[in-house]
């Protein structure tokens, strides 16, 4: 039987929507369905053949008495799947096409039938590389939104679990779910993340989440410390939701995003509720000493060495033993600079020369740099302190905010002494207390506004029950 002259047209239509002649995986593959002509349109490496053939299978088995009048009668009898929807613009075929889900044409019928059985190419979901637990479950998001969104569900089986779901980019059009617990979530706040999302008018998320974050941030990004927390754990992003969160997954990304964020919820992690109250406490406090300690450290070390006369007899040790020939400060400042290089090197050397880039790196600026005199042992001592420091937290914007502080903590302390150092611990507190969270909310949160028992949780650990009768008691 013939094309009619309104399938020709629509036919034609469509495959210029699509340019199915000049990209050779947008497929149009023109059949029968009955006694009508149709053609299924999809992009080659989206669907699996397995599924492709059991729908073919199943238009092959209609007869012409049993063609329904229109395309919305036919998707709810005819198409043997769950997912299927009547599309009636050509631009929302196109995306939804390019989005992975094939779309059929039938002669006759002046919609298209978007059939969901796209089937997108993913890796494992295994425990993250970087948000590793010491106890705990091993699986992480993947780069596949709909897993990420499962792996969420699969944690909290509520019917107020929301996936709201969301398209960003006028070219990407690329796919972002808001996750939130409907009775928990701070409705204000819920409406200004729509809004902001809405609003958003770019091409496309080149970098997915940071392009995301970038958009939604309207304020001055000179403050360093991270707006938001980033996690590619689904038991954390979980935990996040039901405290009343909103978790932001975007196609394409490994991480969700949490807001709003706090300073305190970006030091939190998994470990500190995988083990008991009195050892969750402990690490926790272990993980906040450490920061300190590696941003004070070297200010502090430099300090004191340009007036080791006021260093107490029995702190005479940590003086310098051997002649220094660069100032000290640039010597932490070329390490600074020296462990950014090493860390680029590690992400761009292959897994067999790992190990020997590290024993070349440990012999040159560890031994050889001290016998050539260009560095002193006490300051690669403790630049070691500040590497092992930066790697009790898994949040890589907080290392970094904090290395930058610290850097001009330094150059001030030797340019002024003990007032440089006091304006760089102010320059720190300054930073973290003016920085602002998405909406506006408050970065240091519950000190400021103080809520007493809430800050208290933020530093030790109590047990479930106990935190159970705290929010009952709210």
């Amino acid at each position: 039987m013939g094309q009619s002259t309104e399938f020709q047209q629509m036919l034609k239509e469509y495959r210029a929507a699509l340019r199915v002649e000049e990209s050779f995986d947008v497929v149009a593959r023109v059949f029968m369905v009955s006694d009508k002509q149709a053609a299924l349109f999809f992009v080659d490496g989206m669907i699996k053949d397995e599924t492709m053939q059991k729908i073919m299978t199943g238009f092959a088995a209609i007869k012409p008495e049993d063609m329904p009048k229109n395309a919305a009668m036919f998707a709810k009898y005819q198409v043997p799947y769950v997912e299927v929807d009547v599309l009636k613009e050509i631009p929302q075929v196109v995306t939804s096409v390019l989005s992975g889900t094939p779309c059929l044409i039938v002669d006759g019928y002046a919609e298209a039938i978007a059939i969901d059985i796209r089937t997108y190419p993913a890796r494992q979901v295994a425990e993250p590389e970087k948000d590793k637990v010491m106890r705990g479950s091993r699986d992480g998001f993947v780069e596949t939104l709909v897993f990420n969104t499962a792996l969420i569900r699969r944690r909290i089986r509520d019917p107020k679990l929301t996936m709201e779901y969301r398209s960003v980019g006028s070219v990407s059009h690329t796919d972002i779910v808001l996750c939130y617990m409907e009775d928990r979530v701070d409705k204000k706040y819920l409406a200004e993340i729509r809004r902001r999302v809405q609003d958003i008018r770019i091409e496309s998320l080149t970098m997915n989440q940071e392009s995301l974050a970038e958009c939604l941030y309207e304020h001055s990004w000179w403050n360093p410390f991270p707006k938001f927390k980033f996690s590619e754990r689904p038991d954390t992003a979980s935990a996040a939701v039901l405290e009343g969160n909103i978790v932001i997954l975007v196609d394409g990304s490994p991480a969700a995003m949490i807001l709003p964020t706090t300073i305190f919820d970006i030091i939190e992690e998994a470990d500190d509720y995988y083990f008991p109250p009195v050892t969750g406490t402990y690490l926790r406090l272990t993980r906040v000493a450490a920061n300190i300690i590696a941003f004070v450290l070297t200010p502090l070390f430099l300090l004191l060495m340009q007036q080791p006369e006021r260093l107490p007899e029995s702190w005479q040790f940590i003086a310098l033993k051997e002649p220094v020939n660069i100032p000290l400060l640039w010597q932490f400042l070329l390490l600074e600079f020296a462990i950014d290089g090493l860390r680029l090197a590690a992400l761009n050397t292959p897994s067999m020369l790992s190990l020997p880039l590290s024993v070349i790196s440990a012999l040159v600026i560890g031994e050889f740099a001290v016998s050539s005199g260009w560095f002193n042992a006490e300051p690669l001592l403790y630049m070691s302190f500040v590497i092992l420091a930066n790697y009790t937290q898994a949040s890589y914007e907080l290392g970094y905010a904090i290395k930058f502080l610290r850097m001009i903590t330094l150059v001030a302390t030797h340019f002024f002494g003990i007032w440089g150092f006091g304006a760089g611990m102010l320059l720190a507190v300054i930073a973290i207390g003016s920085n602002r969270a998405i909406g506006g909310k408050s970065y240091v949160y519950p000190l400021f506004p103080l809520h007493f028992k809430k800050l208290m949780k933020r530093f030790f650990r109590v047990s479930l029950p106990t935190d159970a009768k705290m929010k009952a008691d709210k």
